[in-house]
């Protein structure tokens, strides 16, 4: 194996290179710390007494909620529930309808009720796949209330 006979003048510039480099950083770390400090103390300057306390009020209130929020085992199902991809997709999905749903629901006559109307209803393009989009919701909604009490759950 050769030698090199500067490979010593090299480890002294590599590491007087990381000194320097470290000495670098830390002057940056240094003046963003300043500048944190002043816009800090400007920010003490511009605010008064009465903003002091409605942020402090609204802070409070803020981890209140978010203590209420966590807490609440039915909501964190639902989050969880979210994560789901095909749950996002069929939100996605329903998101994408909301603009055509209100333009069709603004346009169209007023409902005359009767049967006559639910007949007509019924022959529309969508309805049948509508009904069967509302029981399936309704059977797995029933399903899962039955459940949730069965374990003893509230409800």
């Amino acid at each position: 194996m050769a030698t090199n006979p500067d490979a010593p003048a090299a480890v002294q510039a590599a590491a007087q290179a990381a000194a320097a480099q470290a000495a670098v950083v830390t002057q940056d770390d240094l003046k963003r710390i300043a500048e944190l400090a002043s816009i800090w103390a400007a920010t003490q300057d511009a605010l008064t007494d009465e903003m002091v306390a409605r942020l402090a009020a609204a802070f409070s209130e803020g981890v209140i909620l978010l203590d209420r929020l966590t807490r609440n085992e039915g909501l964190m199902r639902l989050l969880h529930a979210l994560d789901d991809p095909d749950t996002q997709t069929g939100l996605a999905a329903l998101a994408d309808s909301l603009r055509p749903i209100t333009r069709d629901l603004v346009a169209a006559p007023a409902a005359k009720g009767g049967i006559g109307g639910l007949l007509k209803l019924a022959t529309e393009p969508g309805a049948q796949a509508a009904f069967r989009a509302l029981s399936i919701i309704g059977k797995h909604w029933s399903d899962s209330l039955r459940e949730s009490r069965r374990r003893g759950g509230s409800g």
